[in-house]
């Protein structure tokens, strides 16, 4: 089964510092602020990880989610460190400009044209002008323990397709002009600690349940069943979370309500300098 109308969204992270986290994606990657939203309490999807306090979620990318990927900042409030583990490699992105303002603002860029941000969230940059006719960013990397267990998950259950594949990693998307998902073999237990994220895709309400059947016929973790998320004055989303072979968690969103949900707030960069002036965590 492949679902033609799929769509890479975002990857989110559990950031512990959210006002060094802001100055490294706006003042150093160039990315906007899209969208930032407060919770009072946990979000029913753990889309902020095990936690029932107050949290917040920022949306960053470098366009409009209708047509880029983004990246889901989600703060705890009161949380300040997250044990990484060994599952996320790193995000690819095309920016020379990126590395220049780094140079600029003596951020460090390790060996490769590394760039860390505040969590130690690793990012590939490739040292070539950002693109202006399609999204700069190429691809997000994460570890497997067994190539061909999770390319039978990816591509024989989800049905992403294979962009490329080598002895030991498979690049897979939906679409060729977006960003992919990258697996690499790591020759060992994918241990996903405190730190660990997730990635999201849409795709149309009605193909959802089809996911699920898909999932549990080939009896796969279903890790949050088809549900209703509210977000305070904005569209409510449908979504279902998976588990692929090594916990990696996705989460498939209806795109009819997430195109209503992820459009640009003009005030966000405001909102969120707001609250991190406001908050005394």
């Amino acid at each position: 089964m492949g679902f033609i109308t799929g769509r890479a969204l975002h990857y989110v992270f559990k950031i512990p510092d959210r006002k060094q986290t802001a100055i490294f994606y706006r003042d150093i990657l160039g990315m906007k602020v899209l969208r930032h939203e407060e919770f009072a309490d946990g979000c029913e999807a753990v889309c902020n990880g095990p936690y029932a306090n107050r949290w917040s979620k920022t949306m960053v990318g470098y366009g409009p989610e209708s047509t880029h990927f983004a990246i889901e900042l989600t703060y705890n409030y009161g949380i300040k460190s997250y044990e990484m583990g060994n599952d996320y490699r790193g995000i690819t992105i095309r920016s020379k400009e990126a590395l220049q303002r780094a140079k600029e603002n003596k951020w460090p860029i390790l060996d490769g044209n590394i760039l860390e941000a505040p969590g130690g969230y690793k990012f590939q940059i490739i040292d070539e002008p950002q693109p202006t006719n399609r999204d700069p960013v190429v691809k997000v990397t994460l570890s497997c323990s067994n190539l061909t267990k999770s390319i039978n998950y990816w591509n024989g259950v989800l049905g992403l397709t294979i962009f490329g594949r080598t002895d030991k990693s498979v690049l897979l998307g939906f679409k060729e002009n977006e960003a992919k998902l990258e697996l690499e073999e790591i020759g060992g237990p994918v241990e996903r600690a405190k730190a660990y994220g997730r990635i999201a895709f849409a795709c149309p309400a009605q193909e959802q349940p089809k996911i699920a059947k898909k999932v549990e016929e080939h009896k796969h973790t279903i890790f949050k069943p088809l549900m209703s998320l509210d977000t305070p004055g904005k569209a409510t989303v449908h979504v279902i979370i998976l588990c692929d072979p090594d916990g990696h968690e996705i989460c498939f969103v209806d795109e009819e309500g997430f195109t209503q949900l992820s459009q640009v707030d003009p005030n966000s960069d405001r909102l969120l300098d707001r609250y991190i002036a406001r908050d005394k965590s």
